[in-house]
């Protein structure tokens, strides 16, 4: 047994004939925590769970989760491609107890699997346990049969797991893999540890506590057991490997490189293939998730994992868009396990082409000048931060391209100059904002946008979701709390609600907390483009900055909306066949019971011209291919204009 493919489902149909509920893995954008960019742990679809918030009807779960780590705290981005286990996207396999079985069973069922079901020689075995953990210590010892010497008592936090401050933590178990003393490395805990020797290959997380305050920690009522083990990891280890890109998939990836570059896999293109191969994965698994390139959020990242891959892709020396036709190599690998990618196959070589397109022009133009200015620099020398500011902010050349392009040189940038133009940037940008009244009031979300990021706009997914409250504003000025009666504005990290904007009114509905405060949503506009604001009233309860809590957008509302604004889109197809091409949009405004549509035209319309356009823009809704042409390009998503026809049906007719 040593495919991949394998390795999965034997792990998946051991837990569930040990009567756990195999449950398919969630997506990569997290709707149950909202402090999450992506899911990046098995545990991330079970976290209501957990913490009693939501009830399942099965009290035990395996999965095997996808899984990126590519912005935020969670970031492997410049070391994928370079290193032996760095990945963007990977998949973690595991089993979760709620509250149902607890040590005992958990580290006999993860022993049996490791040396029955994947036949891993004991000898080769080492675990760690927490420092205080006398219970796992015994267990190890008399399930496993382990010498005292292979189970090594590890007094840190790395042996000791937290959801947070507060909430469910406890001591963590760790399996390792002893690849032998023909590669460098010591056991864990020892000086050497960090070497490559030792893998670790498990971790079983015993949640047995509950952190009430900094200070004060009690036990939880019932126990539960989280555990995590990376596929790609144990995957190279059952194939005689310590490398993960020389296990089956990543060969057949590479394999699919090679073909259509006639570069070769190893050498002096070694890295570059990699980085192709597990952005392929990333970028492909969130397009199929609903995440399309932007420049926030996100979208940035997903864009950034493409464009890393697309360098290196020249680095290969192709011409032409590559990605998009790596795509079927890539569902035939894991198509099967996962059938959302079969599904939207079309979708991701379409937005990887185009993204692949778009990003030559700047690749080409950046690379350029990059060699110029680099090019009497050698090993050790430092790059120009105020050269690598000009790149990207004149050139559209991003910082981290900048540094990739130079890393094979042994060349570094000067990252503290470029930090300080972009700051400069900011500044310039603010002193130039000027007006009176509420136009100067508008000042404050400069300081705002600059510090918390840009909103996630969730709404073209769902009408409900979870989000975090990272400011609040009341009379111009930033508060800490909003009380029943106060009128003020709430700031979230993502939110389903439709900011106002391209003659859309923004959304209503209601924010609560899990204490049931409820603000009233009376209208939710856009600031500096991307930050999205909700105004209203707290008309129950209390809220306060860092509160979670669950959005609930006016479904009637939005219904109303969406179809006012699609049918400006068919009247304005509709008046472009009767008057003429010359028909340009002037300003609408759409609001759930009504629609206003301005244009331009030389002279006032005749009856007989109203009643052919009334016409042709009701043919037009009755026909599904013609509403789909009726706005190539136009449809407002927030600014993206999308541009295909797929798309297009979706916003106009869900």
């Amino acid at each position: 047994m040593t495919g991949l493919a394998q390795i999965r489902s034997t792990f998946l149909d051991f837990f569930r004939k040990q009567g756990h509920e195999v449950v398919a893995s969630s997506p990569l954008v997290p709707r149950n925590d909202p402090t999450l960019m992506f899911a990046n742990s098995g545990m991330v679809q079970f976290k209501n769970v957990f913490t009693g918030a939501e009830k399942r009807p099965y009290k035990r779960a395996t999965t095997a989760q996808k899984c990126v780590r590519a912005g935020g705290k969670h970031n492997d981005l410049d070391n994928v491609g370079y290193t032996a286990r760095h990945h963007t996207f990977f998949e973690m396999l595991g089993y979760f107890s709620f509250g149902d079985y607890f040590k005992p069973a958990a580290i006999e069922w993860a022993w049996t699997l490791v040396t029955k079901e994947y036949g891993l020689p004991k000898d080769r075995l080492t675990v760690t346990v927490f420092s205080e953990d006398d219970d796992a210590f015994g267990l190890w010892k008399k399930i496993a049969g382990l010498p005292e010497s292979r189970i090594i008592r590890i007094p840190t936090s790395d042996n000791f797991w937290a959801m947070g401050d507060t909430g469910p933590c406890g001591p963590c178990s760790e399996i390792f893999f002893d690849h032998g003393d023909k590669i460098p490395g010591g056991p864990p805990g020892s000086a050497d540890a960090d070497g490559d020797r030792f893998i670790e290959i498990w971790n079983l997380v015993f949640m047995q506590f509950e952190q009430v305050t900094k200070e004060e920690r009690i036990a939880l009522p019932k126990p539960s057991i989280d555990t995590g083990m990376g596929l790609e990891r144990i995957s190279a280890v059952l194939q005689g490997t310590h490398d993960n890109y020389e296990t089956d998939l990543f060969r057949s990836l590479i394999a699919a490189i090679v073909e259509e570059t006639s570069v070769p896999a190893e050498g002096k293109y070694k890295a570059s293939n990699r980085v192709i191969a597990d952005h392929l994965r990333a970028s492909a698994f969130l397009i199929a998730d609903g995440v399309l390139p932007s420049n926030e959020g996100r979208g940035y990242v997903v864009r950034r994992i493409m464009r890393r891959a697309m360098r290196h892709a020249e680095l290969l020396g192709v011409k032409e868009p590559l990605m998009w036709k790596l795509v079927p190599a890539l569902v035939r690998e894991m198509g099967g396990a996962y059938p959302e990618l079969s599904r939207a196959e079309a979708l991701i070589e379409e937005t990887l082409k185009l993204e692949e397109t778009r990003f030559r022009k700047t690749l080409e133009r950046g690379l350029r000048i990059l060699d110029e200015e680099s090019g009497a620099l050698g090993q050790g020398d430092v790059f120009s931060g105020e050269t690598a500011f000009k790149l990207y902010d004149t050139y559209g050349f991003p910082l981290d391209l900048t540094q990739d392009a130079l890393k094979p040189r042994g060349i570094a940038v000067d990252t503290d100059t470029f930090g300080r133009a972009m700051a400069k940037q900011r500044e310039d940008a603010r002193q130039a904002w000027k007006g009176s009244g509420e136009a100067r009031t508008d000042t404050i979300w400069f300081d705002i946008r600059e510090r918390i990021g840009a909103t996630e706009f969730l709404g073209y997914d769902t009408e409900k979701a979870e989000g975090v409250i990272t400011t609040m504003v009341a009379d111009g000025k930033e508060v800490s709390e909003l009380k029943q009666g106060a009128k003020g504005t709430l700031v979230l990290n993502q939110t389903p609600f439709y900011g106002e904007s391209g003659g859309q009114t923004g959304d209503h509905g209601v924010v609560r907390t899990a204490g049931s405060a409820l603000f009233r949503v009376t209208d939710t506009q856009k600031r500096l483009g991307d930050l999205i604001i909700h105004q209203g009233v707290v008309e129950k309860g209390a809220f306060k900055q860092g509160d979670a809590v669950e959005l609930d957008v006016d479904h009637a509302r939005r219904s109303g909306n969406r179809q006012h604004h699609s049918a400006t889109h068919l009247l304005h197809e509709a008046l472009r066949e009767t008057l003429g091409s010359h028909v340009a949009q002037k300003g609408s405004l759409v609001e759930p019971d009504r629609l206003r549509f301005d244009f331009s035209h030389n002279k006032a319309m005749s009856a007989e011209e109203i009643g052919a356009v009334e016409a042709r823009a009701a043919g037009h809704a009755g026909n599904p291919a013609q509403r789909a042409d009726a706005c190539p390009g136009d449809v407002d998503r927030g600014g993206e204009a999308l541009g295909r026809r797929d798309a297009l049906r979706r916003e106009i007719w869900r």
